[in-house]
């Protein structure tokens, strides 16, 4: 066990469950994040992100295969200090004839735990499969809706180019396509269509178990529990010290079950002893490298937002101001009279081009008729005045 939430009883937390759920899910991203990174110096390893979901499904089933068989607790489970009971709902009558119900928890039967192994990994590969076709198909659909769809534009393209011999090919083409092609396309629409559905529901059943596990209404956190019969229940202590004592029956017996001439047993022995190993530090090696990678993809994210950050620069010097044209109208000393009409300003308004600011009915005449500024002379229109609201 490597980690231990707090908490009363042998009923787990709400957050141990789902944090021992939601713990796979967060190990594949950083299996997929690593191995990305070592594709880009080893590019034989894309064959593996290729097949990623294949990869995940067999690490996983071989981790929760082991850990099934030596802990009655997943993979995930086990590092939080759970196991899984077998419930067993017995109804108590009592001499007053008042009925009662007791839940007793036992070990679990090689038929939980085969179906536990199916909940936990077949499923999840399966839905893992269905996403992707649905997201293929839907891809599809929406090329159609934008371009057509692929044999119509090939149809068409030939037809038109090749006349005849193109009709003949298209027949020839359409009586030898594969039955099986046309059977996995019926196929794929189909899973277009339900999974959607499917989908929302399985996700509805599992926050409506979430929901009432949360709330104290059930003992069993999800459907696959309750259809297996299993509580998820606290560890004590005796049994995590009985757990490694069964590792190694277990152990014992298979070696002793090693046939074949001494140096055949050797070899086997060996391979035995290196594949406990692998299992003993997977747990501890897989959960480092969890935190590993996500410390190494936080810091290479945040390096690269530094880099990619842009350089904030002061801003521009204001560009110079207009000078007197010589022979534009002169300015005059005192800042508030017009240069137009030498008086004080009546609604005063800027040109735009130059910046200086005259009356508004002086200005319009003066651009209307000149088109340009009269104390710079810069070309001018009357869409460039504007209406001042305070006197300069």
């Amino acid at each position: 066990m490597l980690f231990q939430v707090g908490g009363q009883g042998t009923r787990p937390t709400f957050f141990e469950m789902a944090a021992a759920q939601q713990l796979p899910a967060s190990l594949r991203g950083a299996l997929t994040y690593s191995i990305g990174v070592l594709a880009l110096r080893r590019p034989f390893l894309h064959k593996v992100l290729d097949y990623e979901d294949e990869f995940f499904a067999l690490l996983m089933l071989v981790l929760e295969t082991h850990s099934l068989r030596t802990t009655d607790a997943s993979f995930a489970e086990s590092l939080y200090g759970l196991r899984r009971r077998a419930v067993d709902i017995k109804v108590k009558k009592d001499n007053t004839h008042n009925s009662g119900s007791g839940i007793n928890h036992s070990g679990l039967k090689r038929r939980q735990k085969v179906l536990s192994v199916v909940f936990l990994v077949i499923l999840p590969y399966l839905k893992s499969r269905l996403h992707s076709i649905y997201n293929r198909e839907r891809e599809a659909r929406l090329q159609a809706t934008l371009w057509g769809h692929e044999d119509e534009r090939f149809n068409d393209f030939n037809t038109t180019d090749r006349g005849d011999d193109s009709l003949v090919l298209s027949a020839t083409t359409v009586t030898e396509s594969s039955v099986r092609a046309q059977l996995l396309k019926k196929i794929q629409r189909i899973i277009g269509a339900c999974y959607p559905w499917v989908h929302a529901s399985s996700e509805g059943l599992s926050f409506s178990y979430q929901l009432l596990y949360l709330l104290d209404a059930t003992g069993f956190y999800s459907l696959g529990l309750h259809a297996l019969g299993i509580h998820v229940c606290r560890a004590t202590g005796q049994e995590l010290m009985d757990t490694t004592s069964r590792i190694s029956k277990i152990r014992s017996r298979e070696r002793e079950r090693l046939r074949g001439p001494p140096w055949l047993k050797t070899l086997q022995g060996v391979l035995l002893n290196c594949t406990y190993t692998m299992l003993d530090y997977a747990q501890t090696g897989l959960i480092a490298a969890v935190f590993f990678f996500k410390m190494m993809e936080w810091w290479y994210q945040s390096a690269e937002e530094r880099m990619s950050a842009p350089t904030v620069y002061p801003p521009p010097p204001p560009p110079p101001t207009p000078q007197v044209a010589k022979e534009g109208l002169p300015l005059p000393s005192d800042r508030t009279l017009c240069p137009l009409c030498s008086q004080k300003r009546a609604n005063p308004s800027v040109v735009t081009v130059s910046g200086f600011v005259f009356c508004y009915a002086c200005i319009f005449k003066y651009v209307s008729q000149y088109k340009r500024c009269p104390v710079t002379l810069l070309p001018a229109t009357v869409d460039q005045i504007r209406r001042l609201f305070h006197d300069m």
